[in-house]
């Protein structure tokens, strides 16, 4: 009917779902308005409180420091324990050593750099097919000699000249390992020799600071024990000594010691005195400018010596104390 009041409408929330389109739309409009702000900042602070749970989880179950930098036991190249560790976290405590096998080379693991050593492995086991060549006289000074002689023998066949090439084999990765450079009169490359004034020569040519010649006595079976030779005093043609007798002597006395400590052969009984024999008939140490000693490492016609000889633990044992008496010489 025309001319009828009609009351006023409700808010929009109150209207009725009648299905009429445009009163859903604007019933739920302010509430999705109210979402898209509310939600983007819920997940803000929700990112935000991860990210601090995280690193708290993180600090506190990482360790400050390797255990391996705690004991020391460290490889070239890694951070002292007294330097912040990779993390940025501080260490605890001070720094441990690092083992002797992981430092650099230096001087108290290389105590021999610089010097030079010569060592000189008696005859060789070419030598008996070149008789000719070997009994060759040469000027020793006082006399003459032959150029060299064959060596000896275990009653086994077990030669010098291949035990005192071992036993040089074997000083000189020790001395080459504490920084020596190590100058071989011959190597087991040659036919036969070198003679025994060549011998003298390479080592003076070398400027050695020390000189050792390896050798092993033939002497009757009954003896038994390893002696030094040391140089007398020789001037005369080639052979001048003066110079050279006396670091000798302290050369062959550190020898001895460390040679019957290191081995466990005992001072030979039959020749020298206390293991000691002061000789002028050796071409060898006649014509040597450079301090040298010979030693007899024990007497290959005695059934015990030969069998300690023979055995490679003890020629190890008698290459170390060659070594360590050379060290103890070079370095004061």
């Amino acid at each position: 009917m025309t001319g009828r009041t009609t009351p006023p409408p409700a808010e929009p929330d109150s209207y009725p779902d009648d299905g009429d389109p445009e009163r859903r739309t604007a019933r739920w409009r302010p509430a999705v308005k109210l979402a898209s702000v509310v939600l983007p900042v819920c997940l803000i602070g929700w990112l935000g409180w991860q990210a601090v749970a995280n690193s708290s989880r993180d600090a506190t179950s990482r360790p400050a420091a390797s255990p391996r930098y705690a004991e020391g036991d460290r490889v070239d190249g890694a951070a002292p324990t007294d330097s912040p560790a990779p993390d940025g976290s501080a260490s605890t405590g001070p720094a441990a050593p690092a083992s002797p096998s992981a430092q650099a080379p230096d001087a108290g693991n290389r105590p021999l750099a610089g010097k030079t050593v010569l060592l000189d492995p008696g005859h060789n086991t070419g030598n008996g097919k070149h008789t000719t060549e070997i009994n060759r006289q040469v000027d020793i000074g006082n006399g003459h000699k032959e150029c060299d002689t064959t060596g000896t023998s275990t009653n086994a066949g077990y030669s010098e000249a291949e035990f005192t090439l071992d036993v040089v084999h074997r000083a000189r990765q020790i001395l080459q390992d504490r920084g020596a450079a190590v100058v071989l009169t011959q190597d087991g490359d040659r036919p036969w020799g070198p003679c025994i004034d060549e011998r003298a020569r390479i080592g003076n040519e070398a400027k050695a600071d020390a000189a050792v010649s390896i050798h092993a006595d033939g002497a009757p079976a009954s003896g038994s024990g390893f002696h030094v030779i040391m140089p007398g005093r020789v001037v005369a043609g080639p052979a001048d000594t003066a110079a050279v007798v006396d670091p000798s002597h302290r050369l062959g006395v550190l020898l001895r010691d460390t040679f019957k400590t290191g081995t466990g052969e005992p001072t030979a009984g039959y020749i020298g005195q206390q293991g000691l024999d002061t000789r002028s008939d050796l071409g060898g140490l006649n014509l040597s400018k450079v301090p040298k000693v010979f030693i007899e490492c024990g007497n290959m016609r005695n059934t015990g010596d030969a069998k300690r000889m023979s055995d490679p633990e003890w020629r190890q044992r008698a290459a170390q104390a060659v070594a360590d008496a050379l060290t103890s010489y070079l370095t004061g």
